[in-house]
């Protein structure tokens, strides 16, 4: 009994070990805590303190975000929705169902996905140099053909000219998230609609487009959190001339004589309450439009 009694007391618990699975996504966790989790809390608590730590709401009535961006913010997003929409599901539409080569479907993906990526300083760099006051293409149409853009009311360095340069990105961007949607429309539906009788204007405005719409209006509110939240191009290529949030943004928390910091975080808390808001509302759509496509 005794020596039953002994080897009970000296059995061990087994110890609980971390997975080894877990170390795998440690740098990727250390990564998220310390350049998105916690500077978006500092975000979060500055917008409601004063320079003294105490808790106010006047930043949060001074900034227009996230229910009332100035208006160059939300003119800026609509247009790119529009257009963006509009063009890329064009050219994904020609290139999948227009009966167009094979062979141009894979360069146009390719491009798509590197120039839905470029952005910042480069592609400013690039739009100034090709469509800037002295551009490459403004010079020899001024020179060689003798159409001056800056007679026409056109300027690179206005709201029209950043919505231009926006759109470089916008519209690969359309083209890469709406391909496979389009991709899933099965070929038996349009065979079973032209069977009854339907036109091809019918079907696809009584089956193809309710189908994608999830997908398209999903689609709307990730290009307009993408244009929102832009900032890099927008200051890089007309410095602080234009009202929209991220250049306001910026003109608060870079240290200016007029500048509040915690004004900055109310508008940054903004910005992220309206991305955050159309991020959830495309994953939802996105959601429900593969349930209808699988």
């Amino acid at each position: 009994m005794a020596s039953d009694s002994t080897a009970v007391s000296h059995t061990t618990r087994p110890t609980r070990r971390l997975p080894l699975q877990w170390v795998g996504i440690a740098p990727f966790a250390a990564f998220a805590l310390l350049f998105l989790i916690l500077p978006t809390m500092k975000i979060v608590v500055g917008a409601f303190q004063t320079p003294d730590g105490s808790f106010t709401l006047e930043h949060s009535g001074r900034s227009r975000p996230p229910f009332s961006p100035p208006t160059g913010s939300r003119s800026r997003s609509a247009c790119l929705l529009l257009l963006g929409c509009l063009i890329g599901f064009g050219m994904a539409t020609a290139v999948i169902l227009g009966g167009l080569p094979l062979w141009i479907r894979g360069p146009l993906l390719t491009f798509s996905g590197v120039a839905s990526n470029v952005a910042g300083v480069p592609l400013a760099f690039a739009f100034l140099a090709t469509l800037g006051p002295m551009g490459l293409v403004t010079v020899f149409l001024r020179t060689q053909i003798g159409i001056d853009l800056r007679s026409l009311g056109f300027n690179l360095l206005s709201f029209w000219g950043l919505t231009l340069t926006y759109l470089f990105f916008q519209i690969p961007l359309m083209v890469l998230i709406i391909t496979p949607a389009i991709d899933g429309l099965k070929r038996e539906w349009k065979e079973a609609a032209s069977i009854l009788g339907a036109t091809n204007l019918q079907y696809w405005r009584m089956v193809a487009f309710p189908i994608l719409l999830p997908s398209i209006l999903g689609t709307l509110a990730l290009l307009f959190a993408n244009a929102f939240g832009a900032v890099a191009t927008a200051i890089a290529l007309t410095g602080s001339s234009l009202n929209i949030v991220p250049i306001l943004l910026f003109a608060q928390i870079r240290g200016d004589v007029l500048g509040n910091p915690h004004l900055g975080y109310a508008l940054a808390f903004g910005m992220i309450v309206v991305t955050g808001v159309a991020n959830a509302i495309y994953i939802w759509l996105r959601a429900r439009s593969e349930r209808w496509l699988k």
